[in-house]
């Protein structure tokens, strides 16, 4: 484990860049499309301290990225090569582009300077998006990935973070997946072998100014 000051150095608001995936109404909102994922990341407190650690990125100037998952009407371009891309075409709650369930949920707040990038397909916030690049010109060393769920894209996002050479830190009480213990699991046995696991309150201290 990297002590609080080669953290605070990893975390230096010049390089950094702060994540949130897929922090949308129609995911993790009271009438979000998966109920028992939207009930675990509001329940135990993931979706708040998403939220302050946006709200201490915008204080310490560092740039926050919200990646949303979202689907044309027409289903036009979106995966269907995988079995949770077929059950997701049959949810209720559908994420269309310019919907209500694309927006960024309460009580994240998005500031002007922050960005959003969508994608119509996949299962990663980073492969075949506009992230890399963006992470790239902004001068980025070290991204900070917030969101759910712990069961697929924050993985995804975390391995492709890696491979292209980034630093990958995870506030491992900021994620959220289901059941419950497994988001634990999935941190101590996989992510914490290729990412710096820290907490929602040492990322605070890391940003909080002198």
């Amino acid at each position: 484990m990297p002590t609080f000051e080669q953290l605070r150095e990893h975390l230096d608001p010049a390089h950094t860049v702060l994540l949130t995936v897929e922090c949308q109404r129609g995911v993790v909102g009271p009438d979000g499309a998966l109920p028992e994922l939207a009930a675990e990341a509001r329940s135990s407190g993931t979706l708040h301290r998403v939220a302050r650690l946006v709200a201490a990125a915008h204080e310490a100037s560092v740039q926050v990225l919200h990646a949303v998952a979202e689907r044309r009407p027409d289903g036009r371009g979106a995966s269907r090569n995988a079995r949770l891309f077929r059950a997701a075409a049959r949810l209720p709650v559908q994420q269309h582009c310019g919907s209500a369930a694309v927006r960024i949920a309460e009580p994240i707040e998005v500031a002007e300077d922050d960005m959003v990038v969508r994608r119509l397909h996949g299962l990663s916030p980073i492969a075949g998006t506009d992230v890399d690049a963006l992470l790239r010109n902004l001068g980025c060393r070290t991204l900070v990935v917030t969101g759910v769920s712990a069961n697929v894209a924050i993985p995804n996002a975390v391995f492709d973070a890696v491979n292209l050479g980034y630093t990958a830190v995870v506030p491992a009480d900021a994620i959220a997946g289901i059941p419950a213990d497994y988001t634990p699991a999935m941190v101590r046995h996989t992510l914490a072998l290729v990412a710096t696991v820290t907490t929602t309150d040492e990322l605070l201290a890391c940003w909080k100014r002198p």
